[in-house]
């Protein structure tokens, strides 16, 4: 004779942190390719003798381009589900920065009917893909992807520890290959095991208190740590979309001016053809990553 009742807060027990959405620029796309030049060689300067006869020099000019690809999320709803479903909160739903910080990194969202519900969880799973895509994106594995920062940067600027343990000065390195190519790296991310791994070292090598670690990014997203380079600080975020099995562990030091999500459509909400007793739609990204020069960035690869 008792009545069930069931509590309108649901729990997401699959949710991600995505930092890389927010931290990485997006720039207006023109076009179905995004296409850019780079100077790969330059004719230099040179002395010359008084009244010596002066010719010119030449630059070597190449272009670039990269396929915009389409990301998508498709719901549907039939019509009972619409009238009988109550409204629900989605407790700790909507994530801010990296998760990092005081506070809850997580912001509950309310959804009043069984349509909005699944609007808002597709919107949830196109920011995890993009995510994945920034991070573990492969156009050579899946023609539909984009590549990602894995495959982007590929093996420029590799410090390779074929599965030995990382140390300070494995650090050093790294950003001293992206300094020597010109770059200057703004960011790192990395597995959350190279996060404690770096922690560890830090505070062995120069007896920090964990407190001195962290610092801030842009937007107000909060780093695990801050590394006092050559180049000068870097935040280092987790990231849940890198490996964190031993001996394939990485972390990637990134000049983030140099690298672009190039926006021909931004998510996008449309209707579908009507099904039955039901209401479908889509949401919709037309989207690239760029990285306009990997030899600006480095890694630490293998770790163990």
């Amino acid at each position: 004779m008792v009545p069930i009742y069931v509590d309108p807060r649901i729990v997401d027990v699959t949710r991600k942190f995505t930092p890389l959405v927010e931290l990485i620029a997006r720039v207006t796309n023109q076009g179905m390719t995004a296409d850019y030049n780079k100077i790969t060689a330059k004719g230099g300067g040179y002395t010359a003798a008084e009244d010596a006869a002066l010719p010119e020099t030449n630059d070597t000019y190449e272009r670039a381009t990269t396929g915009i690809k389409f990301l998508y999320a498709v719901g549907r709803t039939t019509g009972q589900m619409q009238a009988a479903m109550p409204s629900y909160i989605l407790e700790g739903f909507q994530p801010a920065g990296e998760g990092l910080g005081g506070g809850s990194p997580f912001s509950s969202v309310g959804a009043p009917n069984a349509k909005q519900l699944e609007v808002i969880m597709k919107a949830r799973e196109m920011r995890e893909l993009e995510e994945n895509l920034i991070v573990n994106g492969s156009a050579s594995t899946d023609s539909t992807q984009f590549d990602g920062i894995v495959t982007l940067q590929s093996t420029e600027n590799v410090v390779d520890l074929d599965g030995a343990a990382m140390t300070w000065d494995d650090i050093e390195t790294a950003v001293r290959y992206a300094f020597d190519d010109g770059g200057r790296p703004k960011i790192a991310i990395a597995s959350s095991s190279v996060v404690q791994d770096i922690r560890k070292i830090i505070i062995d090598t120069f007896r920090y208190n964990p407190s001195d670690l962290a610092g801030t990014l842009p937007f107000g997203v909060a780093a695990a740590i801050v590394l006092q380079t050559m180049v000068g600080p870097i935040p280092v975020i987790p990231s849940m979309y890198l490996s964190n099995t031993s001996g394939a562990k990485q972390i990637y030091f990134l000049d983030t001016d140099y690298i672009e999500m190039r926006v021909l459509q931004d998510m996008t909400y449309e209707d579908l053809a009507k099904t039955n007793d039901s209401q479908k739609f889509m949401l919709k990204i037309y989207e690239a990553l760029i990285m306009r020069n990997n030899k600006f960035n480095s890694f630490i690869d293998d770790i163990l």
